[in-house]
């Protein structure tokens, strides 16, 4: 590649430095040099210097127009060249594209993290001393669509998925000149190195039967073969597409959610005791002391008054609520619950409460995949399901 070499005329920066205000002299600096490096490109260009004469002259100048350039300094007016037969290009503008790519990267992020485009432009007013619009802030992040969409429709038959978390969410979406409640629908996978991947995201009209056998369906396209184990609430339409859509895997109840559902039959008042039981229940690594204890339970309050509602729940959902106890201890706790799917669900919400009303299907998938993607990244930090002896590698250090 040709190197450039920019002679710098100090004089002139000098004049422009004397007479600009205090904020300028960044500006005026850097619009000095931008515009010298324009004008040695169209001279490797026309393979000649100004007024001089060689047979190996490929054009003539044609004076110059006046564009800006938004930077991380402020707006710069810039004398950009041109020529007679109009082919000539500045790299300038390419590279920085009317931004740095600075302040870029920086507007996408403000608004990925929720920060409205609004205050966005407010931000970039005061840093730059020049507004940006709302439309081209939202057409910066447009810029996300392709990595994004690469990424939440890549092959899943790289690694196989033993467990898999599902979850959905609502959010409201113009649609037809009306606003409309969607639903989002969220996988998660665990592969058999331990490590976690958003494996799914897609955006549904509602929650049922229906939609969730497509979500899947979208999954198997992408190559997912059918987990161990599938960890989700006990959505009726969730549950008839999970055993409908994957043979052989076990639907693991979130006990959480379970436990939750029971409690609310039990009396307000009179009752902490048989709560605490519960609780101890799926507390244990031990599935026959589990059985025990449940049984103890239902022996205990069978014939109490305003225990029967809960005890018909803990008999109908008790087996769909334990089948984490077929993999091993070390992974219990993780398994038992979706609480990792809810803390998922609540970047999200932090994100949709600044925007409130997505203007289109697109736009949130765009942002909520960015926010996803970001969570992924922290994730590939750390091992989520770790095995016993890797724990006591792990930790051997402390010890010796």
């Amino acid at each position: 590649m040709t190197q450039i070499n920019i002679t710098i005329n100090l004089d002139e920066l000098k004049a422009k430095v004397e007479n600009s205000s205090l904020e300028s002299p960044v500006k005026a600096s850097l619009a000095l040099i931008l515009n010298s490096l324009m004008e040695k490109e169209r001279d490797e260009y026309i393979n000649a210097l100004s007024h001089e004469r060689t047979e190996e002259r490929r054009g003539y100048r044609n004076g110059y127009y006046e564009r800006e350039l938004i930077t991380g300094v402020g707006s710069l007016k810039l004398k950009v060249p041109r020529t007679r037969d109009g082919e000539f290009s500045t790299t300038v503008f390419e590279k920085f594209k009317r931004c740095d790519q600075a302040l870029i990267l920086s507007m996408i992020e403000m608004v990925v993290n929720g920060v409205s485009t609004r205050k966005v432009t407010k931000i970039v007013e005061e840093l730059c001393g020049t507004s940006v619009s709302k439309s081209l802030v939202s057409s910066l992040i447009k810029s996300l669509d392709p990595i994004i969409n690469d990424w939440r429709n890549r092959p899943l038959n790289v690694h196989y998925y033993p467990y898999v978390y599902v979850d959905a969410l609502y959010i409201k979406i113009r649609e037809n000149r009306k606003v409309v409640s969607k639903s989002v629908h969220i996988a998660v996978g665990v592969n058999e190195s331990g490590n976690r991947e958003i494996i799914g995201l897609k955006i549904n009209h509602t929650e049922s039967t229906d939609s969730w056998s497509s979500f899947f369906e979208y999954l198997k396209s992408r190559g997912l073969q059918s987990p161990k184990i599938v960890i989700s609430d006990a959505h009726g339409g969730l549950v008839t597409s999970i055993k409908e859509s994957f043979l052989g895997t076990s639907w693991q109840r979130c006990s959480v959610h379970f436990l939750r559902n029971i409690i609310e039959t039990l009396p307000k008042k009179g009752t902490e005791e048989a709560r605490r039981e519960l609780l101890d229940l799926f507390q244990n690594s031990d599935l026959d002391i589990v059985r025990d204890l449940k049984n103890r339970f239902v022996n205990k309050y069978q014939d109490s008054k305003g225990f029967a509602k809960a005890i018909e729940t803990l008999e109908n959902g008790f087996e769909d609520a334990i089948q984490f106890h077929s993999e091993p201890a070390e992974y219990h706790k993780h398994l038992r619950t979706t609480n990792m799917l809810e803390r998922l669900n609540q970047e999200i919400r932090r994100r949709e409460k600044v925007i409130r009303i997505f203007t289109n299907d697109q736009s949130a998938i765009r942002i909520i995949g960015a926010v996803l993607m970001d969570i992924e990244e922290e994730w590939t930090k750390s091992v989520y399901l770790r095995k016993a002896n890797e724990i006591n590698r792990s930790t051997a250090h402390i010890y010796s």
